[in-house]
């Protein structure tokens, strides 16, 4: 056994998965639907299988109300179907009800490594000044995510950069056993998907922080629940500066908010930074903030009526839930009881 994560474990010769998931903690924002929902949708159209999950069991790392975590879920999994996800094509399904995530976690808290756990930049950050105070399960969260991977045997995950760590030692960590187990290839070292121009989508209030459901202020995020007088008065309202719109080639790395909105512009749009640029180059912001209240507006109308009307029938969303769960556990069990007898535990 080394403490070391092998570099050379042979290539994993599996089938191509795609998987990823969202945690259950709070209303959906707009750097969610371009950063993720926008993304899996256009994924589940690339032929690979797609398994998306609800990630409850991440998201009581730090205290959530029993009361309102099951509405949660079902939330995500309306936002998943309402953002253009097919149940029939992806597999959406709640991470707690699948046992096997939790046993394979167990058993790769036994692979890994304490000083990679301390290497994780995310725990230090949402930790803060009083880590004592966090819970255990905050700190080793890295691990249940490569377990939530590795289950599937993903293949490729779409991550946002601040998730790249996590995703390498997902790969430490399968190459590690797959070399402490003589298990040459039996995990995939899993490729991280980062695509397009929005994977970072920053507070309307501040462009050096990230929009987030647990910003105080609700004027920092555009929620998927907003409606359209809402969505426009935030844009309208967003910070910028005393400056035009950037000329091609202008360097934007004093100008955060204004880069933030260019990239949101791009994502809805589905265009590249340099083309918006392109259209807008010197004009003032009231002619760019009304052009992209419209876009967002339109593209996020559909998604928000979607969406409600599927929080109307929560029957359907169990369903849906139910269906994925089974689909789920028919992968995830039998790798889970191929690690046991590669483990070594007791098959009676």
């Amino acid at each position: 056994m080394t403490d070391a994560a092998p570099t050379d474990t042979p290539a994993y010769a599996g089938p191509r998965r795609i998987l990823s998931g969202i945690q259950a903690s709070g209303a959906l924002h707009l750097g969610n639907y371009l950063g993720a929902l926008k993304r899996f949708t256009a994924l589940q159209d690339s032929g690979a299988p797609c398994f998306l999950f609800v990630a409850d069991l991440h998201a009581i790392t730090v205290w959530q109300d029993p009361a309102l975590l099951a509405a949660q879920t079902r939330e995500i999994a309306a936002a998943y179907i309402a953002s253009g996800l097919d149940p029939a094509r992806s597999t959406i399904f709640p991470q707690s009800a699948v046992r096997a995530h939790s046993e394979l976690a167990w058993i790769l808290n036994c692979v890994a490594r304490l000083g990679w756990l301390d290497r994780m930049t995310q725990f230090k950050e949402k930790s803060g000044k009083h880590k004592e105070r966090s819970s255990v399960g905050l700190y080793t969260y890295p691990v249940l995510q490569a377990a939530d991977i590795l289950l599937y045997k993903a293949t490729e995950v779409p991550v946002g950069e601040d998730q790249k760590q996590h995703l390498e030692l997902t790969r430490d960590i399968a190459a590690k056993f797959n070399t402490d187990f003589s298990a040459p290839g039996f995990f995939p070292l899993p490729e991280p998907l980062i695509q397009g121009p929005a994977t970072r989508v920053m507070s309307l209030r501040d462009g050096a922080a990230k929009m987030s459901k647990s910003d105080p202020s609700d004027q920092s995020r555009i929620n998927l629940t907003d409606d359209a007088d809402t969505i426009a008065a935030k844009i309208r309202k967003s910070k910028t500066d005393m400056g035009v719109m950037p000329a091609p080639g202008e360097s934007l790395d004093d100008r955060p908010e204004v880069k933030n909105l260019i990239a949101i512009y791009a994502a809805l749009s589905d265009q590249t930074r340099d083309e918006v640029i392109a259209r807008f180059a010197g004009q003032g912001f009231g002619a760019f903030k009304p052009a992209l209240a419209d876009l967002a507006v339109s593209s996020l109308a559909p998604v928000t009526a979607e969406m409600r009307r599927l929080m109307d029938d929560p029957a359907e969303i169990d369903r849906v839930l139910k269906d994925g769960t089974e689909r789920a556990a028919a992968i995830a069990d039998p790798v889970v009881d191929e690690v046991k007898q590669i483990v070594g535990f007791w098959r009676g």
